[in-house]
């Protein structure tokens, strides 16, 4: 049963729990009929043994399936009882000892959801974002279909440079003009690994049969045939085909599955138009989180924050950009360039700047998810399997996978599906703040 609650701090409580000593005993006492009824002892029926044998044989056996079973089942208890919401697993706060015959007394630590008392989300505003779709941007989008479009013809003329060209290998000479036989096989392997950069520049204006050279330097992780060694490698032009575009007509529009080229020209630009849309939104959302946030102060737990700044530096790790590092709206200091090295107490002092700032975008997108959380409850928000199936399957569609590896990424990520379902609850909240907010339009 649950003895007391105290408040470590406003997300983090200690319970004290004590289990009776009558309970505990009953349990180990059913434990031990229970084996009683299904062990061998030699020169005993089964069934028979008395039982002071069977606990002097299988006594601590007993007494751990018990604790193992009665010791949860009185932490869900007194968590239920204390009205928490955990957000981890609660932690014991030192090793017991059982003694029979005597209560069990522990306690335990654990984080719990921030209470947020009178949540107010009326009179939200965001900023209205006019958008155009122009002509040059339709006009791109259709380029770009076309050049997925684009079809490839045998060409008997020079190569030009939107060429696909292939080789055959020739041979491969030292500088000394030996000529090395064993490399043909290790080039071959290498593919497009050998060729230089500029190789489209040795190909221009060459056809079919001609011969193209160029020098190589292989390093040591080449072929032992090649390593150490800068070789002349011949190659012969094997095929040159050449890039024919579609004409973007009303056939091509009909390929694409539009009647006319008008259709599809209004269908693209209507595409660009709902991704501009759906921008627009993703920003007038967060602005409206932002003000949420700056609206509503509480402590979350920090173990959530903890996770939230691993993930926060993942994802700028990731970037492979060191300015992806400083958080967005953070200042930085131009002084310091490739030519004039930062100081190493001034890098200190950055470092300590970012690890700050990090800190404080983690506090408040926990502090973020809680608030939507606390909406979505209060709206009886939700997301049902059949919403979380149809969100898997349009995933699956647009990565061209299956709903079965989608389902296994999220669960293997996030240990369920759980962390997706939040994702798609946020979503509606958002959704939702954003239709009863006001947008305020810029005077002219």
């Amino acid at each position: 049963m649950l003895k007391s609650v105290d408040d470590i701090s406003e997300t983090k409580k200690r319970l004290r729990i004590e289990i009776p000593a009558e309970l505990i005993e009953t349990e180990i006492r059913k434990s031990l009929e229970k084996l009683r009824s299904s062990v061998a002892i030699p020169g005993f029926r089964a069934g028979r043994a008395p039982v002071s044998l069977i606990e002097k044989r299988f006594g601590k056996r007993a007494e751990a399936e018990v604790l193992e079973k009665v010791v949860p089942e009185h932490l869900s208890s007194a968590i239920r009882e204390a009205a928490l919401d955990p957000v981890t697993m609660p932690e014991l706060d030192e090793e017991f000892e059982y003694k029979r015959n005597a209560p069990l007394s522990f306690s335990v630590t654990v984080e719990v959801k921030p209470k947020i008392e009178q949540i107010s989300y009326d009179n939200l505003t965001a900023k209205d974002i006019p958008f155009e779709v122009k002509d040059a941007e339709v006009e791109e989008a259709l380029k770009a279909l076309q050049q997925k479009r684009a079809v490839f013809d045998v060409s008997d003329a020079g190569a030009e440079t939107d060429d696909f060209v292939s080789f055959e290998f020739v041979d491969c000479v030292t500088a000394e003009g030996e000529t090395v036989p064993s490399a043909k096989e290790a080039v071959s392997k290498m593919g497009n690994e050998v060729f230089p950069g500029d190789i489209m520049d040795k190909v221009l204006g060459k056809k079919k049969g001609d011969v193209v050279e160029f020098d190589r330097v292989f390093d040591e992780t080449a072929p032992k045939e090649l390593a150490g060694k800068q070789l002349r490698i011949r190659v012969r032009v094997s095929e040159v085909k050449r890039k024919t575009l579609p004409a973007i007509d009303d056939e091509f529009a009909k390929d694409l599955g539009y009647e006319t080229v008008a259709e599809l020209t209004g269908a693209v630009r209507e595409k660009i138009r709902a991704a501009k849309a759906d921008r627009v939104r993703t920003i007038q959302k967060a602005e409206i989180v932002r003000k949420l946030v700056d609206a509503h102060s509480f402590d979350v737990p920090e173990s959530l924050v903890r996770r939230e700044i691993e993930s926060i530096s993942l994802q700028r790790s990731l970037s492979g950009s060191p300015e992806s590092s400083v958080p967005t709206g953070t200042a930085t200091d131009g002084a310091a360039t490739a030519q004039e090295p930062r100081a190493e107490g001034a890098e200190q002092e950055k470092a300590v700047d970012d690890d700050a700032a990090v800190r404080k975008s983690a506090v408040r997108n926990v502090q973020a998810r809680f608030i939507l959380d606390a909406i979505a409850r209060k709206e009886g928000i939700i997301v049902s399997d059949a919403e979380l199936n149809e969100r898997i399957a349009t995933l699956a569609q647009k990565m061209e996978a299956s709903p079965e590896a989608i389902r296994n990424f999220y669960s293997y990520r996030d240990g369920s599906l759980e962390g997706l379902r939040q994702s798609m609850l946020e979503e509606k909240v958002m959704d939702l703040l954003l239709e009863r907010a006001t947008i305020e339009k810029e005077n002219p």
